[in-house]
């Protein structure tokens, strides 16, 4: 009997899931949608939870070697004044691992390189999955069909996997359009290991150095009704009053290349597995990007998964997976929810109390959620 276990997504979580069971003696196989896998023009920032994870896995290293250490994660004014700073290298002694920010198509080819066995079968997307007694049957649109004893939904937050057999999710929507966009620029010595952004007025900016000479940012900014009120040809002018250094990389930046995506998120769910089917990453417990924490979760996902799965039976490592991972998904789902409504304040009055808040929040506390933001979970 075929014991693979199918994976459905070649996106970070998936690739990473397969090289942690793989490490553990299973064997995978991965279905990806793309007819090739491209570099999404983005980058990622890989906090310390996810390089944990990494170093388990023994890629910390490579992983290093081809991004940028961040020491530090700062909340400004569009001036760059700088109004929290959270200092990271505490947790980087106490874990002693880093936090890298990387080129996300650079950290893709990473781990696909890493695999031993799997195999990666493209211009595979999902059209239906059906259960076959014991087995579920995988339909693609390609005409294939794959009987599998096993299968796991890392399909990202539009998941056919979750639409077809767990049906009462539901996505949400921030009304808030990001803009990405990598380009070739040299950061100010002083911003060269932190991770920058700015809060406005309905909008933000962040940027950190992903490389020598390569700068990722992004750009988020409210909408009212329609989300084509906003366009990326005007990033410029929804940017004009801050800090220099930031129109700079918009005008570094051409516009063609940049990756424009609405904001939304996964209302967190109480049900991630059904008989031998497990959603994973985004297509569990899709975030908004505020915490910087999506990838990073389904990174997680696929550490616990493997320990789950090597430790237990299918339907116990399942529920075990589940109940281990569901409360710090979820507590990420919902203080990135909230932050993002903060960050895109329009009224003044509210901005300067907000602003005040996080000037007056003591470094203790922030500490204190940082510290249990990067503890990784045990079996």
């Amino acid at each position: 009997m075929d014991k693979t276990i199918n994976i459905i997504g070649a996106g970070i979580g998936g690739l990473t899931t397969a090289i942690a069971l793989e490490q553990k003696g299973f064997k995978t196989r991965i279905f990806e949608q793309s007819e090739k896998i491209k570099p999404v023009g983005a980058g990622i920032i890989l906090a310390n939870n996810a390089m944990q994870v990494y170093t388990k896995l023994g890629l910390n290293k490579i992983i290093e070697s081809h991004g940028n250490a961040i020491s530090s994660l700062n909340i400004t004014k569009p001036s760059l004044k700088p109004l929290s700073k959270a200092d990271l290298s505490f947790f980087e002694k106490k874990h002693n691992t880093k936090n890298i920010a990387i080129h996300r198509g650079e950290l893709q080819q990473l781990l696909i390189n890493q695999l031993m066995s799997s195999e990666i079968l493209l211009n595979h997307k999902l059209e239906d999955i059906v259960q076959d007694n014991d087995d579920y049957i995988l339909k693609f649109n390609n005409n294939k069909t794959y009987n599998t004893p096993i299968v796991l939904g890392a399909d990202g937050i539009n998941s056919v996997v979750r639409d077809c057999l767990f049906p009462k999710s539901e996505i949400r929507h921030a009304n808030q359009i990001c803009w990405r966009g990598i380009t070739n620029y040299t950061l100010p010595k002083e911003f060269k290991n932190e991770l920058n952004e700015a809060w406005g007025k309905d909008e933000r900016f962040g940027f950190v150095q992903i490389s020598d000479s390569t700068v990722y940012w992004y750009a988020l900014k409210s909408f009212k009704k329609n989300k084509n009120e906003l366009t990326h040809t005007n990033i410029g002018n929804y940017f004009n009053d801050y800090h220099s250094c930031i129109k700079d990389l918009i005008s570094a930046t051409p516009k063609e290349k940049l990756n424009t995506a609405e904001i939304s998120d996964l209302k967190p769910t109480t049900t991630w597995y059904r008989n031998n089917v497990c959603l994973i990453g985004d297509a569990a417990h899709a975030t908004t990007p505020n915490m910087g924490q999506g990838a990073c979760q389904a990174i997680e996902d696929a550490f616990v998964f493997s320990e789950c799965l090597e430790t237990y039976e299918t339907d116990e490592a399942f529920e075990k997976f589940q109940n281990i991972r569901l409360p710090k998904a979820h507590h990420v789902v919902k203080t990135s929810w909230s932050i993002g409504k903060m960050a895109h304040i329009s009224n003044p009055i509210l901005i300067g109390l907000r602003n005040k808040i996080l000037q007056l929040t003591p470094t203790s506390i922030s500490k204190k959620q940082y510290n249990k933001l990067f503890q990784l979970s045990s079996i």
